[in-house]
């Protein structure tokens, strides 16, 4: 008899490419609708797979854990963050958890520099002027941006993505400077050409544009906070494509409202998807729906690399990309 094969619950939507391969790998169970699983239902889908497919909008905590199937055996995350898992309590229950590092890498770095350009040149603004029918013809004087090149540029947290950055803010001629909890080797750094601040708020009182490129964790919880905002200049932007917790908002929203920060561009949000509607009416800010990895091809390898972790789980092997607490 063919062994039995692994009953796996997907919690979204995915590529359909993604679907067909994981019906035929196996008994998988499908989300017929995109909305996101309540509690009660992520608790349900716990009860009854084997591996649980779930994405940045469900947040699994200890509680639900507890309330989990004997055979729930791993949590294959469709995405590379992984703090909406309670990551510790599931390896404590003996529950493994795998997330999808590097393939949207690329994809945000390409948003960040997109972002910074769109601050700087008031990329934004042009569209509102024109969509709204209220250009009145070109002039000397009017909206006038500034230059990318020779301004520096702050990245906070030099991981894959902030490296991507770095490598592609070189050729727009922007100076690199960074911070981050362990230096780069020297090699690293030598070839990125960027300089190291091991102190946070020497770096960003002398940057021009700041790119928020860290994980959320207990230690990064609006590390940029109403203290820290205030020590950059006023004539400097922030650029948040990593976690909108890492800000503190409601302080960042008060300062580019008196003119204390030059703007920001913001792909993700502290309370999600709830947007501030007093960041909404604002010229020098950028928001979108967090679409810094939006790409078909990231979108499928991620599919691609889910299927890989659930497949060598099923195989009787760690998964490739299996999450433990210290890396986080």
């Amino acid at each position: 008899m063919p062994a039995k094969r692994l009953s796996v619950v997907v919690t979204r939507r995915l590529p359909e490419v993604v679907e067909t391969r994981m019906k035929e790998l196996f008994d998988v169970e499908l989300r017929e609708t995109d909305a996101p699983m309540d509690k009660a239902e992520l608790v349900a889908a716990m009860k009854r797979a084997d591996v649980l497919v779930p994405t940045i909008t469900d947040t699994i905590d200890g509680g639900m854990l507890g309330q989990a199937g004997e055979q729930l055996k791993l949590i294959a995350n469709y995405g590379a963050g992984v703090d909406h898992i309670d990551v510790a309590t599931a390896r404590q229950r003996g529950i493994l958890v795998s997330n999808t590092p590097d393939v949207l890498t690329e994809d945000t770095a390409d948003m960040v520099i997109a972002l910074i350009i769109g601050l700087k040149r008031r990329l934004v603004e042009g569209v509102r002027v024109m969509q709204e029918q209220n250009w009145e013809g070109w002039a000397p004087t009017s909206m006038l941006g500034q230059r990318v090149g020779g301004k520096r540029l702050g990245i906070l947290g030099m991981g894959r993505i902030g490296q991507a950055v770095a490598r592609r803010a070189s050729a727009f001629g922007l100076q690199v400077h960074y911070h981050n909890r362990r230096r780069l080797h020297r090699d690293i750094e030598n070839g990125l050409d960027a300089t190291y601040w091991e102190s946070l708020d020497q770096m960003i009182s002398r940057v021009d544009i700041l790119s928020i490129n860290c994980p959320h964790t207990p230690a990064t919880f609006h590390l940029l906070n109403a203290r820290r905002l205030k020590l950059m200049k006023p004539t400097s932007v922030i650029v948040n494509t990593s976690r909108g917790e890492v800000v503190d908002e409601a302080a960042l929203t008060r300062m580019l409202r008196a003119k204390e920060l030059a703007g920001a561009a913001l792909d993700v949000h502290e309370q999600g998807h709830m947007v501030n509607p007093r960041l909404a009416d604002l010229n020098n800010v950028i928001l979108l729906p967090h679409i810094g990895s939006a790409t078909e091809e990231g979108r499928l390898e991620m599919g691609e690399k889910v299927i890989i972790n659930v497949k060598t789980f099923e195989d009787g092997h760690r998964p490739p990309d299996q999450v433990v607490p210290s890396m986080l």
